[in-house]
């Protein structure tokens, strides 16, 4: 018995010292965006924010939090993603909060699908809706992607409706070999269940941002 229980010790203790440990990296954010828009829905002028993430052997975590007029949105994420040669798939999950009156939670599921440079994202989420009936929704977008030229074409179901089509441009400023910072000009033209109205509407935005490892 001694000696079964020595032999599963070992065991134990060479398959963990032969497993190598995950390399943990931490990054932060920062961010401004002229106009902040959200999947085609308008959320506020001049918007700061800011964030913190974690990667470690295709898992990732984070909190990213944006200035929304009426308070702060808060969002915390996290998920796995895996390569598969060209092919890249994702799942993960998100919660959106917010400290004010602005609006209320959402907690969603979210699923993806890449391939070079055309992407397939899907959200499945419940929106808490201020204490009254949950409504439930979903979303899905396809992304293409080329020498930081992007197109997305969104869509939301079920108790939720809308559709948009964002179109941009993203680089980051160099002077010296050094990077300074990240930008982007898009244009987003929401349908008139996204833009709140009885016409759709079309915006123009610019997009300022910086990463540091930590």
């Amino acid at each position: 018995m001694k000696k079964s229980l020595a032999g599963i010790t070992l065991a134990v203790t060479l398959t963990a010292a032969s497993t190598p440990a995950l390399a943990v990296d931490w990054s932060a954010n920062i961010g401004w965006s002229s106009q902040y828009f959200y999947r085609g829905i308008f959320q506020s002028k001049s918007s700061a924010s800011a964030g913190v993430d974690l990667e470690a052997g295709g898992f990732y975590a984070g909190v990213w939090g944006a200035d929304v007029d009426d308070g702060v949105e808060i969002d915390y994420y996290g998920g796995y993603n895996l390569e598969l040669g060209s092919v890249t798939l994702g799942a993960g999950a998100t919660v959106y909060t917010y400290t004010g009156d602005f609006d209320d939670t959402y907690t969603e599921v979210n699923l993806s699908a890449g391939w070079e440079w055309l992407t397939f994202d899907a959200a499945i989420g419940t929106y808490d809706n201020f204490g009254g009936p949950e409504l439930d929704y979903q979303f899905y977008s396809l992304t293409a992607e080329y020498n930081g030229f992007y197109g997305v074409i969104g869509t939301f179901a079920d108790d939720f409706d809308g559709s948009y089509l964002e179109a941009g441009y993203g680089n980051t400023l160099t002077v010296q070999e050094t990077d300074l910072f990240d930008y982007g000009f898009s244009v987003i033209h929401s349908n008139e269940d996204l833009a709140g109205g009885d016409s759709s509407d079309t915006n123009f935005i610019l997009t300022l941002s910086k990463s540091f490892d930590l």
